[in-house]
């Protein structure tokens, strides 16, 4: 049981422990990063796994040689579409059902919610733009495959924006990862990159509250009594 905690750990803090990784799994660690990348935007029971933030230290270790930045951009540009393709399918072989269950097993129906209503503000273009908000990211393609998107629609959208995603992350980290001001700071750095990836929930969250705070309660009469 300590064994799995453990792996978990390692899993989901896997941007923290990048350099151990390396060291130890050397040629290893591409395939370890790619099953990552696959498992976030590909499963929609592991949401909680590290994105942006592994990506960006990716590139910074490449940056230091440790890594291949050629082949990073490469195999994790393929786990994400690969990732986004599976996952689309999932939703398309589920049917829309579960986007209206109350109780879905292993989903967060509040997660399925929020991606819905992404979906009804940009449309399609959700594909790319999910590609830079963490949990979103993963239910994105699961909502278009629920939705009957086209595939072929899907499919443009889906290597749009797994480009944009990892060769922005990974070339921002092989290009700024090792400046000394990053390098001193590189935990701020990180947390920086994880607000930043969660500010367009939160403010869709604040958004929502102000809203609800200002729609008038129904039990109350015309006149607010």
């Amino acid at each position: 049981m300590e064994l799995i905690t453990n792996l978990i750990e390692l899993l989901v803090h896997l941007d923290e422990h990048l350099n151990s990784v390396i060291e130890n799994y050397g040629v290893w660690t591409y395939l370890i990063l790619f099953l990552i990348v696959f498992c976030e935007t590909g499963l929609v029971v592991t949401p909680l796994l590290p994105g942006d933030s592994l990506l960006f230290v990716a590139g910074t270790f490449a940056a230091s040689g440790s890594l291949e930045v050629g082949w990073l951009i490469g195999l994790l540009t393929v786990a994400a579409v690969a990732g986004d393709a599976v996952n689309y399918r999932i939703g398309y072989l589920v049917g829309p059902r579960v986007l209206y269950k109350e109780n879905v097993r292993f989903l967060k129906k509040e997660y399925l919610d929020r991606t819905h209503r992404f979906y009804e503000k940009y449309g399609g273009k959700t594909i790319v733009l999910a590609r830079f908000v963490p949990i979103i990211r993963t239910f994105a393609p699961f909502v278009a495959g629920i939705g009957r998107m086209t595939y072929v629609r899907f499919a443009v959208y889906n290597v749009s924006g797994a480009i944009a995603w990892i060769v922005g992350l990974v070339l921002g980290g092989y290009y700024f990862g090792n400046l000394p001001a990053v390098k001193k700071n590189f935990t701020l750095v990180i947390f920086a990159i994880i607000f930043i990836s969660i500010l367009p929930s939160v403010i869709e969250v604040l958004r929502q509250y102000q809203a609800a705070r200002r729609r008038p309660d129904p039990s109350m009469g015309p006149d607010g009594q």
